[in-house]
């Protein structure tokens, strides 16, 4: 049985509840973290004795903090930090206010970060530990334009964990920064995502169907037992982001067909 103590934020639903039952199935002690207080007590639930339900606004540095602490206090350490709360946007460059970009920053970009500020420095003081930031596909290619702001945001947290990962690579080289890029994933997302969820233009593109929040779920459960710097949870979406850079200008032609 494995008995690491992992942080998850966005564990009310969508991947990060699913992932919290996978973990807390096998024997890890997680500390699940959310806004929504009355959903998050129910994965706990769900999970077991093993699980702590942790009300955190991921969007407050002090509340990252707080649950940092809450981790510490209950368990004595952290073996994984999992930074995957999100939220998306449908709404065209043009039509982006201010507060639609301070938002998706805030949820899909801050929030990463003080994570990775509050856990960093206890890795650190362990010589170990393990980072891991969902990102999206559309943080590398931009499937549906209407998206923009979620994926500025994400393409963002990309940059950030790859800087963070070779700040670390040779004086702490136990301490293992990993991104993880799923497609499309059937989850509540859609539906809470500002302003709507019409139709991405000229419909899906991403190529193969969405994954469930169980598939993504394993792939980074296979991920904390074997840390890699970056895993797409589809096979195949390497390839498609392969041939994107290869020629963006024709993949993007492509698209619009």
């Amino acid at each position: 049985m494995s008995e690491k103590v992992i942080v998850i934020t966005g564990a009310s639903a969508g991947i990060g509840a699913a992932l919290a039952r996978q973990l807390a199935g096998r024997g890890d002690r997680v500390v699940l973290a959310a806004r929504r207080a009355q959903e998050l007590e129910k994965v706990a639930q769900e999970c077991g004795p093993q699980a702590q339900a942790v009300v955190t606004d991921v969007t407050r540095r002090s509340d990252v903090e707080h649950l940092r602490d809450e981790a510490l206090r209950l368990f004595g350490g952290v073996d994984v930090w999992i930074s995957n709360a999100g939220r998306g946007i449908s709404r065209q460059v043009l039509d982006l206010t201010d507060e639609d970009m301070d938002a998706m920053l805030a949820i899909n970009t801050k929030s990463a970060l003080y994570g990775m500020q509050a856990i960093v420095p206890h890795f650190k003081q362990r010589g170990r530990g393990h980072l891991i930031n969902v990102s999206s596909a559309l943080g590398r290619i931009p499937f549906a334009s209407n998206r923009s702001a979620y994926c500025a945001a994400k393409a963002a947290l990309n940059s950030l964990t790859a800087s963070l990962r070779m700040d670390l690579r040779r004086e702490y080289p136990e301490i293992h920064v990993s991104l993880v890029i799923p497609p499309m994933v059937s989850t509540e997302f859609g539906r809470n995502a500002l302003h709507g969820t019409p139709p991405p233009p000229g419909g899906y593109r991403g190529g193969n169907p969405p994954q469930t929040a169980e598939q993504v779920a394993a792939a980074i459960v296979a991920l904390i037992d074997a840390p890699q710097a970056e895993i797409y949870t589809d096979p195949g979406q390497a390839a498609t982001v392969a041939r994107y850079y290869s020629d963006v200008g024709a993949f993007e032609e492509n698209m619009g067909r």
